[in-house]
């Protein structure tokens, strides 16, 4: 290795940013202790928790579709599912939420318990 390249190697390790953890992302992990829904790993919490919002904007989904979809995939029971997906939804799904600030319901009704 020639010197330069050790110089930059050893520049790019002393200025290497540690990763930082998301904001919304602790918040969620959080909301799941506090409501008693836990799950083993965290990030693979976050991860389910990130795919909710997709799952709805599937035609002819409701939030009753993503929690047996959340409950199949962390192999819980539909009760915790149905919570983890509405923390879910009110975490990472900003559109929803921001929807039933103004009054309006962009999901499927019975998707809320309507």
């Amino acid at each position: 290795m020639s010197v330069f390249a050790a110089g930059v190697s050893a520049a790019a390790l002393l200025t290497a940013v540690p990763a930082q953890a998301d904001p919304i992302d602790d918040a969620f992990i959080d909301a799941l202790g506090n409501s008693g829904v836990g799950m083993p790993n965290p990030a693979d919490a976050v991860a389910l928790g990130q795919s909710v919002c997709p799952m709805l904007s599937e035609p002819g989904q409701s939030a009753a579709d993503a929690a047996a979809k959340v409950a199949d995939t962390a192999g819980m029971s539909l009760g915790p599912a149905t919570m983890f997906t509405g923390l879910a939804i009110s975490a990472f799904c900003p559109g929803v939420m921001a929807s039933l600030g103004n009054g309006q319901n962009p999901l499927p009704l019975g998707l809320l318990g309507f």
